[in-house]
């Protein structure tokens, strides 16, 4: 494998073993494979939208599939293998759409080649195979290191804002400028030998449409939510059962503050779920109790040391730990296609404190205490309780991982 990707990147040059993300080699492959079988997909539907043709389903999927790529997106061999195999369904799909529209208008439809004629393998182990034959390093021993980066160069980009149209298309929005561009970059990178200049120019031309997908974005959000307001967010916990949410996707947040609304339960965001607390239609919700830790690569120890369930949305997921959780494999919670107005139940029944695994939750309200090897420290609701389990712990409160699973590095004001 091979992969650069992302600043995590070991040693600032590549992940060759293992990365350093999480992802290991047979994910990378995958996804690799994921990226090529767009390709294929997207050199008919740039085609059929020329003829004035195109298939919501079609665009949707590409943004999907590059998504599905990101860092920290997607640890799971099966789920990508399963994105692999439907892309070339979609490539069917698309090739379809394509020999149509040219036969509306009276042409002969061409006969291409490339990632358009790919077929999955059969095994997972053959798709891993057919993933290394279009990695990075078979580019890049083909048209050299500086072609190869300008093309990664170019895929990168269209990975972020592949990032923000799946997010906005979730709250109804979308653009055909957009999704028009996707097809037209991927199509020509799967056919078009190579040059610095056109590499470069279509570099800077997707930089020019991720502002419209952020505009975009930001107009799902604030159509959706209202405008956010500069709002206090508390940092510490109040007692009572826990949920906590992190990653980006707000309508995952909103469904979840609406299935706990009334039930006993506090729900929590953490790292880029943030912002959420500023937005006016998601603040109301009283049980919005505040933020748990800090960003997402502390995910792993403050994961550990909640004391409830956690749903965690789109990206910015490091590999799930089954510690983490306190419980088995972590489960899938379901589609993502709110678009398409379907809302999903977290569980078999609507939640209430005792669903979810919701383990003991936070027995007392933290306060910050006074240490006296340690400063002030967060502890339980009186000097030396662990807001987490309540027991003694005046001379070790920055060690309570010892006692009950709370991150020795405890956060100081």
């Amino acid at each position: 494998m091979f992969c650069y990707q992302c600043e995590q990147t070991s040693r600032g040059k590549g992940c060759s073993t293992f990365s350093v993300c999480g992802k290991d080699e047979s994910s990378a492959c995958l996804q690799d494979l994921l990226i090529h079988a767009s390709k294929g997909i997207a050199q008919y539907a740039h085609r059929a939208r020329a003829l004035g043709a195109r298939d919501a389903s079609v665009d949707r999927f590409i943004v999907k599939a590059l998504f599905i790529t990101v860092t920290n997106v997607n640890f799971d061999a099966d789920a990508i293998a399963a994105a692999v195999r439907e892309a070339a369904q979609v490539r069917d799909t698309a090739k379809a759409l394509y020999e149509a529209a040219a036969r509306k208008a009276g042409r002969t439809p061409e006969t291409l080649d490339g990632p358009a004629t790919w077929a999955p393998a059969p095994t997972l182990v053959g798709l891993v195979e057919q993933g290394r034959t279009v990695s990075i390093l078979s580019r890049t021993n083909e048209y050299g290191p500086d072609l190869t980066g300008l093309q990664e160069l170019l895929v990168y980009g269209l990975k972020g804002a592949a990032a923000y149209a799946d997010h906005a298309q979730i709250l109804g929005q979308e653009s055909e400028i957009v999704y028009a561009f996707f097809a037209e970059a991927l199509c020509r990178l799967a056919e078009e030998p190579p040059t610095a200049d056109q590499l470069l120019a279509l570099c800077l031309k997707c930089g020019e449409v991720n502002l419209k997908v952020m505009e975009i974005l930001d107009t799902a959000h604030t159509s959706t939510y209202g405008h956010p307001v500069p709002t206090p967010v508390r940092v510490e916990p109040l007692k009572g059962k826990a949920i906590l949410v992190s990653g980006h996707d707000l309508k995952d947040l909103e469904l979840l503050l609406q299935q706990t609304e009334g039930k006993g339960i506090n729900v929590y965001t953490h790292g880029e779920m943030l912002p959420a607390h500023g937005y006016p239609k998601l603040k109301k919700y009283k049980h919005l109790a505040g933020n748990f830790g800090g960003a997402w690569q502390d995910q792993r120890d403050e994961f550990r040391a909640f004391p409830g369930a956690i749903l965690m949305t789109t990206n910015c997921l490091q590999e799930p730990q089954a510690v983490a959780v306190g419980a088995g494999p972590c489960r899938h919670a379901g589609l993502r296609n709110h678009g398409a107005g379907q809302h999903r139940e977290l569980s078999a029944q609507r939640p209430r404190a005792g669903d979810f695994g919701l383990r003991s939750g936070f027995r007392r309200a933290a306060v910050w205490i006074q240490s006296r090897t340690h400063g002030r420290v967060r502890a339980g609701a009186a000097q030396g309780e662990c807001v987490l389990c309540g027991k003694e712990q005046a001379a070790r409160l920055c060690r309570m991982s010892d006692f009950c699973g709370f991150p020795r590095n405890a956060r100081r004001p």
